[in-house]
């Protein structure tokens, strides 16, 4: 399989879009409702500055809005506003006294992605948990789906190298009553799949590990990109790794390719793409022969190509993962003493024609 190429213009996607919302040309003030729905659609389109300047409104008109002070934190953090966001979302929970009864139990979710303090995450995670479950439509895919997400939350707190609970000799057992749970909820939730395959790897199960990840991978892979139950691109690079660490390199491509076509500015998926045709480079010079019907000379060059791309990407974006960029520096010098060198600026190019066409598909909305 060849290398990606990069569309000129990325594509958004949203995990839940709301509907479209109806465009008026009325000069009357607009309602609460008709301010959030407006919130909501730019949330989605990741306009989130433009986002919170509609939440704000709300705000002014009501401070105590619950729905409004939630999306006011996804804008926080999405803009990298992180201790705001922390502050938002602890102003909707026990014990602030403007807290919701119950509390919503998004909050408690997003609170546990922003510790630092492993303890802490596991504690919002377990209270997100007991909000879920005594919702009266607790058995609804959407609620399912949350305690599933919750608990594989703490599994991957509980693997955390960076934290000390993984030296825990619970830390196994937890991991294992976690997922139990969670796939006894949703037995084929890709999510707790992919987070058993990873438990399998530290277990030295490859095999089992292998079969956990390509049975996760059967629930979305031929989903369409704008199927809403496809997974967000971060799960989906997790999955990537995976497929690396087990020298999956077919099944990692074909899920690079999926998120470089829904965003192509993804350092990430630019750094791993790089990483597997080294990898793939590697193995057919050891071999001396081809692999999926490339020489290693190709493949190492389109390593080279991704890699360089990844290293652009991250100095533009400022991307804050120091050790990425680190190794892919790190595999250009390697394959630079190899000889091999990027493509032809001509070669890069070559095939971005046949991207006109949809480029001049998408309509630009302008919002009012």
């Amino acid at each position: 399989m060849g290398r990606t190429k990069p569309k000129k213009k990325a594509i958004s996607k949203a995990t839940n879009p709301p509907s479209q919302p109806h465009i008026t040309t009325s000069t009357s003030t607009p309602s609460i409702e008709s301010l959030i729905e407006k919130a909501q659609s730019l949330i989605v389109q990741c306009d989130y500055e433009l986002a919170q300047r509609f939440v704000q409104r709300i705000l002014e008109k009501q401070p105590t809005n619950s729905v409004a002070k939630e999306m006011l934190g996804i804008t926080q953090l999405e803009t990298g506003d992180l201790d705001a966001a922390k502050q938002t979302f602890l102003s909707l929970i026990p014990p602030h006294p403007g807290a919701l009864s119950p509390p919503p139990p998004s909050a408690y979710l997003y609170l546990a992605q922003l510790c630092d303090e492993p303890h802490e995450a596991l504690h919002h995670y377990q209270a997100a948990i007991g909000v879920l479950a005594a919702q009266s439509d607790s058995n609804s895919e959407e609620v399912r789906n949350s305690i599933v997400r919750a608990l594989v939350g703490q599994v991957e707190i509980w693997m955390d190298p960076s934290y000390d609970l993984c030296f825990d000799p619970a830390a196994e057992k937890t991991c294992e009553d976690l997922l139990a749970q969670a796939l006894k909820i949703d037995p084929g939730n890709a999510e707790a799949l992919q987070a058993l395959s990873s438990v399998r790897m530290s277990q030295q199960r490859p095999d089992e590990a292998k079969e956990c990840l390509e049975q996760a991978w059967s629930v979305w892979k031929d989903l369409d990109l704008d199927d809403l139950k496809l997974p967000p691109i971060s799960t989906r690079l997790s999955f990537v790794k995976l497929f690396l660490e087990l020298e999956l390199y077919t099944p990692a491509l074909l899920v690079l390719h999926g998120v470089m076509s829904s965003d192509d500015q993804e350092v990430e998926a630019w750094y791993l793409e790089g990483w597997c045709f080294f990898m793939m480079a590697e193995q057919a010079r050891e071999t001396g022969g081809k692999l999926d019907d490339l020489t290693w000379e190709e493949l190492a060059r389109d390593a080279r190509d991704c890699l360089e791309t990844c290293q652009v990407l991250h100095t533009n974006q400022e991307h804050p993962d120091a050790p990425l960029l680190e190794h892919a520096k790190e595999l250009i010098f390697k394959l630079d003493t190899l000889g091999v060198q990027a493509s032809p600026l001509d070669d890069a190019e070559e095939g971005e024609g046949e991207w006109e066409d949809l480029d001049g598909s998408d309509d630009d909305v302008e919002m009012q």
